[in-house]
């Protein structure tokens, strides 16, 4: 039996014994799950091995890629400039960004680029995993590109552009790049340890990432592991694999978002790449602690106390409201028609994440590759953040993150 360190407070035990049964039965290889309550931690719990190959333990500080989990936090610091003044979402992107009024794109406004709407999912030619990581050769191609579909009109998921462009509006605004404004506006204040662009210091922390097909290769399927909202929920291996290979088709809408910009991104190997970990990817780079990433939803939600003895708040309740109005409907372009929804950068609880119980009708957060995901509820003002080593397929979670959230709210509206 795996060892689970880590703590509770009272009220909030059942989340401990979600957390120790996804080991038990063999969901996870190492994980954190936390969670913040009316701005106090009340959940902080991690265990299991962080690199299976050097043996490493997941221990208090382990870091790990947590992919697209990390476009929320970069949701967080656009609706902050908002919130402050200095970003009006319906505005054109054009007016922060001059360059990218080409193309027809004159009147793609930001709140298009924070839903998906932009029709800029992929970038159309080729560039190098080299010209990925220096940011602008990737914003001089987002100027060139024309839409996919005329922006507004729908939506489709913009796996690793959303990135680009949202910080770009964020460094045009700010002055600073998307991962310095995050850790001295955001995170910094809360202490919280989320990072776009890691710290050559903090690299021997990261956790080593377990693929999909690394666990197919153990046995393990998810039928094996409960069914979630994720695409192949509930098929055998043979089905599965078979539909994710239609899925990722090197023609597909999904394969073409995911190795973007210009197939750069198309080698799995890459995300392991401590090159990749140093570069600023605020769509899918992101790099934390369950402790940090549930503090940060905890504090869109509620005042949070900070290791400097005050509290801190990100989001005030009116541009909360305003990020959580949906801004989409209908199926999405990118992800097969999944009927995923948005608010400005968040993904709601309406559609097929309504499905699955994650918490009220105002709830909202993102899912990361694999099974990492950040989550809110305003009106339990509860934060939680959940990540973990062993990848799963889908775009919504699976069964650890359900099982752990679940219990996770049930004890909340106890408390409450």
């Amino acid at each position: 039996m795996t060892t689970i360190d880590g703590s509770t407070v009272p009220g909030f035990e059942a989340v401990r014994e979600a957390f120790q049964a996804n080991f038990d039965d063999g969901s996870e290889v190492g994980a954190a799950f936390a969670a913040y309550h009316r701005g106090k931690k009340v959940v902080d719990l991690w265990g299991g091995v962080a690199d299976t190959r050097a043996g490493r333990p997941w221990t208090e500080d382990t870091l790990v890629l947590v992919y697209s989990t990390t476009k929320g936090v970069t949701a967080m610091c656009a609706n902050k400039l908002a919130q402050e003044g200095l970003l009006d979402v319906e505005a054109p992107v054009a007016t922060y960004w001059p360059e990218f009024a080409q193309a027809g794109k004159e009147d793609v406004t930001v709140a298009d680029l924070l839903s998906h709407r932009a029709g800029l999912a992929w970038i159309d030619g080729t560039l190098s995993f080299e010209e990925a990581l220096a940011w602008d050769p990737v914003i001089e191609a987002l100027e060139r590109q024309a839409p996919t579909w005329p922006p507004g009109t729908a939506h489709g998921y913009h796996a690793t552009t959303y990135g680009w462009l949202v910080g770009e509006v964020v460094r045009r605004i700010s002055g600073r790049s998307l991962g310095t404004y995050l850790r001295e506006e955001v995170a910094g204040p809360l202490g919280a340890e989320f990072y776009v662009g890691l710290p050559a210091s903090e690299k021997h922390r990261v956790a080593r990432l377990i693929s999909f097909l690394e666990s197919l290769e153990s046995g393990k399927t998810l039928a094996a592991l409960g069914t979630g909202t994720g695409s192949f929920a509930g098929l055998d291996v043979a089905d599965l694999l078979e539909n994710a290979g239609a899925y990722l088709a090197a023609d597909g809408p999904l394969f073409k978002a995911l190795a973007a910009p210009g197939g750069a991104l198309s080698d799995q190997e890459a995300w392991d790449d401590p090159r990749l970990h140093a570069a600023e990817i605020p769509a899918a780079n992101g790099i934390c602690d369950a402790r940090s990433l549930a503090c940060l939803y905890g504090a869109c939600v509620s005042e949070v106390s900070t290791p400097s003895g005050g509290t801190f708040r990100i989001l005030t309740p009116e541009q909360l409201d305003r990020a959580l109005r949906p801004q989409t409907e209908g199926p999405d372009l990118v992800l097969l028609g999944l009927d995923i929804q948005w608010g400005l950068g968040f993904m709601l609880n309406r559609g097929i994440i309504a499905s699955e119980g994650f918490g009220g009708p105002r709830s909202f957060g993102h899912f990361g590759m694999g099974g990492s995901v950040g989550w809110a509820d305003p009106d339990l003002e509860l934060g939680m953040g959940y990540v973990m080593n062993r990848m799963e397929i889908g775009t919504t979670g699976d069964a650890r993150s359900f099982r752990l959230t679940r219990a996770c709210i049930e004890a909340a509206r106890h408390a409450s």
